[in-house]
């Protein structure tokens, strides 16, 4: 379907669309899309199960008005700079195309995100150039350069941070002087997706709440592990906020996803715990696959590594192939930038157990040597 991004999501294929067999999820591993690998928070959990029958009958709040008001408190920016949307993806769709015309001009990083450069080349048709993130430097942008290609007067830039599929993390106190330097009439989209896993403290929302032309784009799905509710939030400066204001549908987020969204925000506590599980989850991860030969592990700050796979064997489509064989789902991310070429593979992070299955369904795809079980002390 040319007329879509495409965002993985196959294991679907094997579950089955039309959701008449969905303990087969049991069955799958869903390594090709990035949700979370532990539950929501149990007050998320228990707040939906004891009123989900009148959560699902019943209308929820307009605007969103409780959700923007717990945001509010619990992230410490004000109110007027917020707005709610049914995931990232919805909100990206409602401002991009509000702020752009086929004669802007924006710049995006490469490799990146794939629905921005689909949404800006495809449906609103403005001219787009690339910053190019180069393997030789591990794929890290570099502020320098940032602000060195802001001078070209565009009128977005967009930048992932972590970026994806690299997972790459410019931390907050290199980022922040860059985009202070980025003259004002040029707006900064800033999407945070996957920000919790790199660290505390490195969201830039305070500051972009505080400015002139930033605009940081905040998921709940990956990070609060609330993707099938879709959830989201702008957060920047009141004027832009208000302006598309207007364009916000009425009741764009379900009652259960923000009744959801309202009680994990107010769990720090789990969360953290799990972000810092994950950041552990990962590292281990990253060894086991660093270990097949002439694999290159991109080492990132996100829930997912991207594996650079060695050109003289098979290509990630045809690893990706094999591994549905196995009802392992990763992604081919050939398309998610100009100069990833052919070999590279995006591995979501998962539990303990769950990765080891990754490890060894990879290691059946490319035929590497599997090793022996250990042996039990007698």
């Amino acid at each position: 379907m040319q007329d879509r991004c495409y965002h993985g999501g196959a294991f679907f294929e094997a579950i089955g669309p039309q959701f008449d067999r969905l303990e087969r999820h049991q069955h799958v591993i869903n390594a090709d899309v990035l949700d979370a690998w532990f539950p929501p928070a149990p007050r998320v959990l228990e707040t939906l199960t004891a009123h989900l029958p009148w959560l699902l009958r019943t209308s929820p709040p307009t605007h969103n008005e409780g959700l923007i008001q717990t945001i509010a408190r619990v992230r410490g920016v004000p109110e007027a700079g917020l707005l709610a949307g049914a995931g990232s993806s919805d909100l990206i769709f409602l401002a991009l195309r509000e702020w752009l015309r086929r004669d802007s001009r924006v710049l995006v990083l490469d490799p990146m995100y794939g629905e921005y450069t689909h949404l800006l080349e495809k449906i609103v048709t403005c001219h787009v150039d690339r910053l190019i993130l180069r393997r030789a430097t591990g794929f890290q942008l570099d502020p320098d350069e940032l602000v060195a290609a802001a001078k070209h007067n565009y009128d977005l830039i967009i930048l992932v941070n972590p970026n994806s599929p690299t997972g790459r993390h410019v931390p907050c106190a290199e980022l922040l002087p860059a985009l202070q330097k980025i003259p004002a009439p040029t707006r900064i989209w800033v999407d945070e997706t996957y920000v919790e896993y790199a660290g505390p403290g490195q969201s830039l929302e305070t500051f972009a709440a505080a400015s002139a032309n930033v605009v940081v784009c905040k998921s709940l799905s990956k990070a609060y592990a609330l993707s099938g509710a879709r959830a989201a939030y702008l957060c920047g400066p009141a004027a832009l906020i208000a302006s598309l204001r207007p364009l916000n549908p009425p009741w764009a987020v379900s009652l259960p996803a923000q009744v959801a969204a309202v009680a994990a925000v107010q769990d720090p506590a789990y969360y953290e715990a799990r972000w810092a599980e994950t950041r552990q989850l990962r590292v281990h991860l990253a060894r086991e696959l660093g270990r097949f030969p002439g694999w290159d592990v991109v080492p990132g700050s996100a829930n997912f590594l991207l594996c650079l796979l060695p050109s003289t064997g098979p290509t990630a489509a045809t690893v990706v192939a094999r591994c549905r064989e196995q009802n392992l789902f990763l992604r081919n991310a050939a398309a998610m930038g100009r100069s990833l070429g052919s070999h590279a593979l995006r591995i979501a992070v998962k539990d303990a157990q769950t990765n080891a299955a990754i490890v060894r369904g990879l290691r059946l795809a490319i035929g590497a040597p599997i090793p022996p079980e250990p042996v039990a002390p007698v």
